[in-house]
């Protein structure tokens, strides 16, 4: 049995026991990752999702968080002053071994979905929209002042006094 999954943009053909290099997941070694976005499975029958297939999912475990190989990025201005500039980056992968391909009843396993954010960051994402909610609303409710400009605010009301 086979499985096509889709993580860090990429998709990928995997069977039981095959190893991967994948974008970095939020987990270390020795866990167990469950990837829910199964685009298709094949076997006996093949089942092709729209655009997932519904309760199926991959497991593999985690063997290490790695590097990528090292990409050269060479930048060279030519017209009127030469300058040349190098540049490089190694990516962040996480080493899988699958070891499971469910084909229903992936909800139910227990097991933690894997994601590319670490679990501290993804509270701070959530966060976010909430004060941003609440700067929206703090304006709205003090319409008649103008509290972005103070100065202003005091110089109109003195003026209207007179």
């Amino acid at each position: 049995m086979f499985a096509v999954l889709k993580t860090g943009g990429k998709q990928y053909k995997v069977q039981a026991g095959d190893t991967l290099r994948v974008e970095k997941l939020a987990a270390d070694a020795g866990e167990t990752v469950q990837f829910n976005d199964v685009l298709m499975l094949g076997g006996e029958t093949t089942v092709l999702g729209a655009p997932m297939v519904a309760g199926a999912a991959v497991q593999a475990e985690v063997i290490d968080q790695i590097k990528g190989e090292k990409v050269i990025h060479f930048v060279k201005r030519r017209r009127k002053h030469g300058s040349q500039r190098t540049k490089g980056h190694r990516q962040k992968l996480t080493l899988v071994r699958i070891t499971e391909i469910l084909a229903s009843g992936a909800d139910k396993t227990g097991v933690k979905a894997a994601t590319g954010q670490a679990p501290a960051v993804a509270a701070v994402a959530e966060a976010a929209p909430a004060k941003k909610a609440a700067k929206a609303k703090a304006p709205a409710a003090a319409e008649g002042e103008t509290a972005a400009k103070p100065k202003r605010a005091a110089k109109k009301a003195a003026e209207t006094k007179e």
